[in-house]
């Protein structure tokens, strides 16, 4: 029984493998194609297709459809750099990992209406398309993920219309605010610790119990941006150092190697012993 299967599987590849080169061999029959080069356009839509064979030897090809057919592998594309439009919508894909990272040219993709689930690796595949102006994912399950638009829309910048719908401005800077904060938050956590804001010249004290929040008090009128109170500075040039002084040191240190004798030197004594000078730079 399940040898059967197996070979009842084994004749379905086929039969699909068979199928995907006599569709593309009509394509170039009905377009009068002579020569691979001059494929640009391949329409291979609506044909019940399990599977294409290799499209690498068409390697000026521009526009391909392949929507409405049964695709579950893209491997067949891996090679089609020059690809500008590429219609997948309304296939089986249930992943698009490692196959569409080499189309950096394209500008349409249309990946609606299949079994996608997995956002991250997805958005992951698309972020080397620097061209790509329109995208649709929509009626596949990872478009359901809560924050889905914005991930995306902070993901991928280029794309202007997203699942039929433009991005406005409101949408990008919104998925920056969320996306950049939680990015910096967790960069701040792991590398620097604890931050800590206060005025030069204050001591700082450390301890294991929780301590209440400090909010600088500044007259009526001063309060701007998210109803933080910040305080206002007559010389911009006091503004600067504070903000010089929370910032981190960075320290380099220099030795003049002149005065320090060699190991010949030190066994024949023949220079006088020095303390070298440990020359010292801080800035902020």
């Amino acid at each position: 029984m399940g040898l059967a299967a197996t070979g009842l599987a084994g004749d379905l590849c086929f039969s699909g493998a068979i199928a995907g080169m006599q569709a593309v061999e009509k394509q170039l029959k009905i377009c009068g194609f002579k020569r691979n080069v001059d494929v640009l356009v391949l329409y291979l839509a609506g044909q019940g297709l399990r599977s294409i064979p290799s499209l690498s030897l068409f390697h000026r090809l521009r526009y391909l459809w392949i929507n409405n057919n049964k695709i579950q592998d893209l491997s067949f594309l891996e090679k089609n750099c020059c690809l500008t439009e590429l219609y997948l919508n309304n296939n089986e894909l249930t992943d698009i990992s490692g196959a569409l990272k080499n189309l950096h040219s394209l500008q349409i993709l249309l990946l609606h209406n299949n079994q996608l689930k997995q956002l991250g690796e997805t958005v992951k595949e698309l972020k080397g398309m620097i061209s790509l102006r329109t995208l649709n994912l929509f009626y596949n399950p990872l478009a359901y993920d809560a924050g889905y638009r914005l991930y995306v829309i902070h993901s991928l910048p280029s794309v202007q219309l997203l699942d039929r719908k433009p991005v406005t401005q409101r949408e990008r800077e919104l998925a920056f605010s969320v996306y950049n904060r939680e990015r910096s938050s967790a960069v701040e956590s792991i590398v620097f610790g604890k931050s800590v804001d206060t005025l030069p010249g204050t001591a700082i004290r450390h301890s294991r119990g929780p301590r209440p929040a400090r909010r600088l008090m500044v007259p009526p009128g001063w309060e701007f941006g998210n109803h933080t109170n910040k305080v206002p500075f007559e010389n911009p040039e006091d503004a600067v150092l504070l903000r010089a002084m929370a910032r981190s040191i960075m320290e380099f240190s220099s030795i003049d190697w002149n005065k320090v004798p060699t190991c010949q030197e030190r066994r024949l004594k023949h220079k006088a012993k020095e303390s070298p000078e440990k020359l010292t730079i801080q800035f902020r």
